[in-house]
């Protein structure tokens, strides 16, 4: 089985000079598909003609990102929406809570990740929750929804072991990352208590590049890197780290 990248916003800017060759060495990695998350409507058009210039290796989800949940957020909705009723998508994200930056719009970001779960049960898709100083608040809304139907990935993973079982059990997976090779990010720590089972590897290019490339800008091809840290966390294989995974987000995103 090859590797997937559940979570890269590779329809960046940051990719502009170079992207035909990124989308390449992601491919000579050994990776089969790359995951796109939305952000808002200002990068929808670039992140679609993307996936439509590499069909089936670059696949959309729809959302609206928490960090830009503003004063024009009900049209930022609107307009997910539409794109969501007009076509097919792998899923709905990235959506969630970021109390990391800014709390103006605290209570506005919660009203529009019920709402876009809300889509994801009424389309019966899976989401892809950001959740930054909030992971108690969106497992709380998380559980507020779960009645067998929701399903989704606590993507960039950066919680504690008690955190991690409360979304395995609400039927979630974690996305594991470059933080995961970080030597002093304390993930290694917590990942070890963890079953591969309830993991997908993501890359959140064009950030948070693994070791050795940390400071630099991500890119989809380095997935290699956390899948290899992930094997030696785990002292087996590094196919078997791929294998699982690869099923994990086959069998959550109906790839």
């Amino acid at each position: 089985m090859q590797l997937i990248d559940t979570h890269a916003h590779l329809y960046s800017n940051q990719f502009s000079s170079d992207r035909p060759a990124m989308l390449q060495r992601a491919r000579e990695a050994g990776l089969s598909k790359v995951l796109l998350p939305a952000i808002d409507s200002g990068s929808h058009e670039n992140m679609l003609k993307l996936e439509e210039e590499n069909p089936g290796f670059c696949l959309a989800m729809m959302g609206l990102h928490p960090c830009s949940v503003k004063e024009d957020y009900e049209q930022e909705l609107k307009i997910a929406e539409e794109h969501l009723a007009r076509r097919a998508f792998i899923g709905v994200g990235e959506i969630g809570l970021d109390f990391y930056w800014d709390l103006t719009f605290k209570e506005q970001q919660f009203r529009a990740f019920h709402r876009q779960i809300e889509w994801a049960l009424q389309y019966g898709l899976p989401i892809a929750i950001h959740s930054r100083n909030a992971n108690d608040e969106c497992i709380q809304v998380v559980r507020e929804h779960q009645k067998g139907a929701l399903k989704g990935v606590f993507h960039c993973f950066s919680g504690t072991v008690e955190q991690a079982r409360q979304m395995i059990e609400l039927g979630f997976y974690l996305g594991i990352g470059g933080v995961l090779t970080f030597k002093n990010g304390g993930l290694d720590k917590v990942i070890e208590e963890i079953d591969t089972r309830h993991l997908v590897l993501e890359t959140d290019a064009p950030y948070l590049a693994p070791v050795p490339f940390r400071g630099k800008r991500n890119e989809s091809s380095y997935i290699t890197y956390v899948a290899q840290k992930l094997a030696d966390l785990k002292q087996v294989n590094v196919q078997e780290i791929i294998d699982q995974t690869s099923q994990n987000a086959q069998n959550l995103f109906g790839l």
